[in-house]
């Protein structure tokens, strides 16, 4: 440890004193400080049979630590110019943040050049790995667990955006950052990486492999990073769960159209349910396709338009009538061959254009299950 550990964790006096050795864990507060060495020790020394994942913020290993306890161990790519005690500060932060559907931060090293997250470990990997991977790690999901996926990771995203403090935008909301745990419950990971690094470490950036087809236009092409880019990944992710389909690597019908301009077309040609992953051999018609309304609705091309997640979890959530008559065309940019980013087509362009400015219309009208006039209670935005 350095001696920029001093005010956020034990000092490396203090620790000396008790008689602890290097590799042994500290404990303070809701994290721990692991030393590099105990860390070697729990993964085989980084073994590649160890690896479980990686991306753009680094790669990750399955270790055990010394009680037997199963994590996960991230190595974080050597892009924060952040100062040791800064660093820290920044991840006692985020690990006291605690909610059902966010992946809970175990604790950290600091040492010299190393920047290594331990979080818990989640056994049945991503949702990237199990819906949309290779055969060999494929799992098969029902609409009931491919829904409470859905409703999960709305939850947890709505709990960063308006109730953990500060708020929190997570920047790089896709499958590979939605975790499983052994009942397929999902925990959303990754979510204080962006307080972690410069403003100039982005998903834009075509070293992230995998990410593209869930940027929100005005992210990629204006940075605007703010809640609604979330809101606009979080679209994305419904279609794939609905379609067992990639964002990223599948391209629909003739026009090589993207997954919400398919779904789009689809709602157009009154076709939604052409969408439905052929694995779903049961499913109730009327909340699959309003799931994918609600999709539609948080990929609009203006930002403004977009619901924020807390009214995307009611809208999944409940029985309700969606004021469709509000929903604007989908917004999608791509990278071309020439490494601009631009979205997809001059229509989309005009789309934005044409909805910029424009104030915010409630979404939707909540309903009981039998339609009432006199149940009806509009949804105001906060």
């Amino acid at each position: 440890m350095t001696s920029s550990c001093f005010g956020v964790f034990n000092s490396c006096k203090q620790t000396d004193r008790r008689g602890q050795t290097e590799g042994e864990e500290i404990a303070t507060n809701n994290v721990r400080q692991f030393s590099y060495n105990s860390l070697r020790s729990a993964t085989g020394d980084f073994h590649p049979s160890c690896r479980i994942g990686g991306g753009g913020f680094g790669v990750v290993y399955r270790g055990v630590l010394r009680n037997g306890t199963q994590v996960a161990i991230k190595c974080l790519s050597a892009e924060s110019k952040q100062g040791t005690h800064e660093f820290l500060t920044e991840i006692k932060m985020i690990s006291t943040i605690r909610h059902p559907n966010l992946v809970e931060l175990v604790g950290c090293c600091v040492e010299r050049n190393n920047r290594i997250l331990i979080y818990e470990y989640m056994e049945n990997n991503s949702l990237a790995s199990v819906l949309l991977g290779s055969r060999s790690k494929h799992v098969t999901l029902s609409w009931p667990q491919r829904a409470a996926i859905c409703l999960g990771t709305a939850s947890g995203l709505a709990f960063l955006h308006e109730e953990a403090e500060p708020h929190i935008v997570h920047r790089d909301i896709k499958a590979s950052n939605v975790l499983l745990d052994e009942n397929f419950a999902p925990k959303i990971g990754d979510f204080g990486l962006a307080k972690l690094f410069p403003d100039n470490v982005t998903h834009v950036s075509t070293r992230v492999a995998g990410t593209m087809g869930y940027l929100a236009p005005d992210y990629a092409l204006l940075g605007q990073l703010t809640k609604k880019a979330d809101v606009y990944s979080f679209g994305v992710l419904l279609l794939e769960i609905i379609s067992g389909k990639s964002s990223s690597k599948a391209a629909f019908e003739e026009d090589l159209l993207a997954l919400a301009e398919w779904a789009w077309k689809l709602r157009r040609e009154e076709r939604l349910l052409h969408m439905v992953d052929p694995e779903l051999t049961e499913y109730p018609e009327n909340e699959v396709i309003r799931f994918i309304k609600v999709a539609l609705f948080c990929t609009q091309a203006a930002a403004q338009q977009r619901p924020n997640m807390k009214q995307v979890q009611q809208m999944l959530a409940k029985d309700v009538h969606l004021n469709e008559k509000v929903l604007t065309e989908p917004g999608v940019y791509r990278v071309h061959a020439s490494q601009h980013l631009g979205v997809g087509s001059s229509e989309e362009t005009s789309s934005s254009q044409k909805n910029k400015g424009k104030q915010f219309v409630d979404p939707l009208i909540t309903t009981s299950h039998v339609y009432s006039s006199t149940s009806m209670t509009h949804m105001l935005p906060r």
